[in-house]
């Protein structure tokens, strides 16, 4: 079943789609956006944005984050094996950093993952040298669950890494549910 766009104040989250490519390189191509995420290659071409786009993993779904019809960004989720819960990812390009639209994007795929998914909860993570992903994450109510290590494809190594958990609210989220599914 095709995504449905997610709206919030500002913003629109979209299912990403192969035009995205030529934005998604220009933006990601930035070191300081590339060296903060697992999987994105430096230096980041149209090419390699195109090849990610159209080869997404079994279960993984991916949202352009769109500011004015701009894309600003990538926000999505994969499914556990069990689907009972989600890795969540997000990431904005560094001309929209520290204005809190990386929150604002976040609390909406969330609010997706817990009300239209039915996960049970989700996970995230940072790595370590980076504060500002911290912050949204502490924003939006994560509970830190440990460290860990994960690879950076931008830098070609593992990264000591924040590993959090929000577990989705027994009664408010249900009831959201139930009036978005009217």
């Amino acid at each position: 079943m095709p995504q449905r766009p997610i709206k919030t104040t500002r913003l629109v989250l979209r299912p990403l789609c192969p035009a995205d490519a030529p934005a998604v390189a220009a933006l990601g191509g930035d070191w300081d956006v590339a060296s903060m995420t697992a999987r994105m290659p430096y230096p980041y071409t149209p090419e390699a944005a195109h090849n990610w786009i159209t080869s997404l993993d079994e279960g993984e779904t991916v949202y352009a984050i769109k500011l004015d019809d701009t894309l600003i960004g990538v926000t999505g989720f994969t499914a556990n094996s069990d689907q009972t819960g989600a890795e969540i990812g997000y990431w904005l390009g560094k001309p929209y950093w520290g204005q809190g639209l990386a929150t604002e994007a976040t609390r909406a795929l969330i609010n997706h993952c817990f009300t239209h998914e039915g996960f049970e909860a989700v996970t995230c993570c940072h790595f370590g040298d980076n504060p500002a992903s911290a912050r949204v994450i502490e924003k939006i109510g994560f509970t830190r669950i440990g460290n860990c290590k994960c690879w950076c494809e931008a830098e070609r190594l593992e990264k000591p890494a924040v590993r959090y958990q929000l577990s989705r609210p027994p009664t408010l989220w249900r009831r959201l549910a139930q009036f978005a599914n009217r």
